[in-house]
């Protein structure tokens, strides 16, 4: 072979075809040579025969993932109340080597819920015919429970090798660019140097495509539009309960994205106006399946009817309004559809990187400067978040070692690293950039563990409001149990930059929070229910005192307190005018703002929240392991839901209450100035301008709304403005804990060498 090959791993390959050829009697051209490299599996998911129960009626609704070496390479849609199931579904999967099989799992749809796990099975790509179309069938299999028949599924596979992709893999960088790689040039020795060099870049070119299916698996999470559904209003929908009415509320489904209305008593005509959002993550749209039930306590909700809405037959930058007729039921939905085309988020190496880029920096700077405060008002700011490395975390696996992975969420945006394997202290050097919506979000950052045939095991997390953001400095996060209220195993370096319009800010902050919907929903938990309850004892407390302190000025009980209140109420009376509410309001700001400034911090950490949270997480470990044993939540199903209402009335008017303390307590900075501002205008209008005046406005604004604007949805603007004002609760949560210096494996490493 030639000097510039490595002549040891040469005489190695000489050896072996010269075995392959004595054994096998046959020329150059006859002999096997390496694995073609890319594949194409086509698959048919035909139908589902006898599929396994899993919700209370003795159905299921099935849907069926497909995942090669770790990842979903396909989902398949939902068949509602359906044991056999018929889909008929067809997908294109580019396979990189056959070593790793096929893994087929069945899945029973909860909405709200985990699915439910119905079955898995396996298909060997090695013994499949190239070329060839096959019929297989395959039995499903619980590993805990391999005894049970949980039916069959049925599928049409065709095995393709792409050859024209593998030749054209550039292998310039490596030392055999002066032969085809697969071809003998010569005989005996010349099949030793082709069969070398094809052994050589078939590496190189598995590795390629290893990045070139990474990079397709990366694009699954990048969403490349906004699907905006505002839900109106149903017609005629069918009666459920004995009164002849119902309580709709309606489902929406779009891949792994949910979202659920507000409930409507007794009606059959209901009016929700809700606007949300999904992402488009297919070029071509996605269909969105829509389901109306009918809400009863201690039941199961009544199914009403289902549409679909087919995203690409939907033009895009337009508003569709469709009246969809509900099948399987009656009555009509009424929605407004709009797709617009965006690419608002992205992820990419640490070389790449906008920020650094002056000229890519300099515009991004423009694109939120005050002159354009007007132009796309949601377009609030630009966020970019390095995640770089985290270290010594939690050994998840029983090697000791982990194979992690972050996601990195702001709102419905949800990007993923790649994962780093058997390995605790790992380095990703991502870079996420993201489109702010509202400057108040929380940016969340959560590290798992990769496991093969389970969902990821949580190892960490952190939660980070973008108004607490230092540009441009690398720092350590604790990583946090899932409660976010008390440390765990491992920190995360993160790198963060944020850049946003504070008039756009401000003017967000007044309209609707956009709603997360992932998030988990409540359950019933005993030590989440006192808690709630403290809380809102402690803010009715606030009102009752303040109640005891008046009244103990009428009676006297300290005469020179109770003189000075008597001339300050004739004072107030004799002078009042509307505007000095506001006016008081903003010198009781004011006066905390100095406190805080010269020191005189009235702000208490609370401690009795912080406890609570973590004595909270040890009852909820508790709950999981009774709930396992006893079924005790399946035994009182309607007391739980009622107890349920009550936890969230409680924690809804606690941190109402909460609200609005932390806002005349400065806890977030920028909405106390916005708070004086507001204030500040009301203040100048009420000594302006005649109160009747003010009332003739409003009046006739909330008169003519529905004229002017038939779809529009109500708000609250003072209400929108409080739910972006943390409670106790997310204050402890958002709290950054200081890192151990001993718990960095790089430190330990030296103190061991000292």
């Amino acid at each position: 072979c030639p000097k510039h090959m490595y002549i040891e791993s040469s005489c190695l390959f000489m050896l072996r075809v010269f075995q392959k050829i004595n054994t096998a009697g046959t020329s150059n051209a006859e002999v096997p040579l390496a694995d073609p490299g890319m594949y194409q599996l086509d698959i048919t998911l035909r139908r589902g025969q006898s599929l396994a129960a899993r919700d209370r009626g003795g159905t299921s609704d099935p849907y069926v993932k497909f995942k090669i070496g770790r990842k979903e390479v396909f989902r398949s849609k939902i068949i509602h109340k359906n044991l056999n199931p018929v889909w008929e579904e067809k997908a294109c999967i580019l396979v990189d080597h056959l070593r790793e099989p096929l893994y087929i799992k069945v899945f029973d749809y909860d909405f709200g819920l985990q699915d439910d796990f119905m079955g898995s099975a396996f298909l060997d790509l090695a013994q499949l015919e190239l070329n060839r179309p096959t019929d297989v069938t395959l039995t499903l299999k619980d590993p805990h429970y391999p005894d049970h028949d949980l039916g069959i599924i049925l599928l049409s596979v065709i095995l393709t090798p792409k050859e024209g992709e593998s030749r054209d893999v550039p292998f310039l960088a490596l030392s055999c660019s002066n032969v085809t790689c697969g071809r003998p040039a010569l005989p005996v020795l010349g099949f030793c140097r082709a069969e070398f060099q094809s052994s050589y870049c078939q590496n190189a070119q598995f590795q390629t495509q290893s990045l070139r299916l990474s990079d397709l698996h990366r694009k699954s999470h990048l969403w490349r539009g906004i699907v905006s559904i505002t839900l109106i209003e149903g017609r005629d929908l069918k009666a459920m309960d004995s009164n002849g009415l119902s309580d709709p509320y309606v489902k929406f489904r779009l891949g792994h994205q949910k979202y659920k209305s507000k409930i409507m008593p007794k009606t059959l005509n209901p009016q929700w106006r809700e606007q949300f959002d999904f992402h488009l993550y297919e070029e071509r749209g996605g269909i969105i399946d829509i389901t109306a039930w009918d809400k009863d306590a201690g039941k199961r909700d009544d199914f009403i009817g289902r549409c679909q809405v087919d995203l690409s037959a939907l033009s895009r930058e337009q508003t569709h309004k469709l009246e969809l007729q509900l099948e399987e039921g009656e009555g009509h939905l009424v929605l407004l559809v709009t797709l617009t085309a965006s690419a608002t988020v992205s992820i990419s190496d640490l070389s790449v990187n906008s920020l650094e880029d002056q000229k890519e920096r300099e515009k991004i700077l423009k694109r939120y400067s005050p002159l354009r405060i007007f132009h796309n008002l949601k377009d609030v700011g630009f966020l970019q978040v390095k995640v770089i490395r985290a270290e010594g975390l939690m050994a998840a696996d029983v090697t000791g070692k982990s194979d992690p992975f972050c996601v990195v969420e702001l709102n419905n945006d949800r990007l993923l690293t790649h994962t780093v394997y058997k390995n605790l202290n790992p380095e990703w050097n991502k870079v996420f950039t993201f489109n702010i919506k509202d400057i108040h979000s929380v940016l969340e950052v959560t590290v798992y563990d990769e496991d093969r045939d389970r969902s990821a095991d949580f190892l960490g997390k952190v939660a980070i409001p973008l108004l607490s953001i230092q540009n441009g400095e690398q720092k350590a996060y604790v990583l946090k149990n899932k409660q976010l209220t008390g440390p765990t195993k491992g920190v995360i370096y993160l790198e963060i930059d944020v850049i946003f319009n504070a008039v756009k800010a401000s003017l967000r902050t007044l309209i609707p929070k956009e709603q997360k919907y992932i998030e988990e929903e409540n359950r019933l938990s005993k030590q989440l229910l006192l808690r709630n309850f403290i809380r809102m004892k402690r803010c009715v407390m606030v009102l009752v005192n303040a109640a005891y302190y008046v009244n103990s000025c009428f009676d006297w009980d300290s005469p020179p307190r109770s003189l000075a209140a008597f001339v300050l109420f004739l004072f107030v009376v004799w002078n009042f005018e509307l505007y000095m509410i506001p006016l008081v309001l903003l010198l009781l700001l004011t006066w905390n703002y100095f406190l805080i400034i010269s020191g005189k911090d009235n702000r208490q950490r609370d401690i009795v929240v912080e406890d609570m949270l973590e004595d909270e997480e040890e009852e909820d470990d508790k709950d999981d392991k009774d709930s396992e044993k006893k079924g005790f939540i399946n035994k009182i199903y309607a007391i739980q839901e009622v107890c349920v209402s009550v936890q969230n009335i409680l924690d809804e008017v606690a941190s109402f209450g909460e609200r609005i303390k932390n806002t005349f307590n400065w806890t977030v900075p920028f909405l106390s100035w916005l708070a004086i501002v507001a204030l500040c205008v009301f203040t100048v209008i009420l000594y302006c301008i005649p109160l009747r005046y003010i009332v003739l406005v409003w009046g006739i604004n909330k008169f003519t709304k529905k004229l002017r604007s038939p779809y529009a949805i109500d708000n609250n603007e003072l209400l929108d403005f409080l739910s972006r004002v943390p409670s106790d609760v997310q204050v402890v949560q958002y709290q950054e804990l200081k890192p151990d210096p001993s718990h960095s494996p790089y430190k330990r490493k030296k103190n061991n060498l000292g």
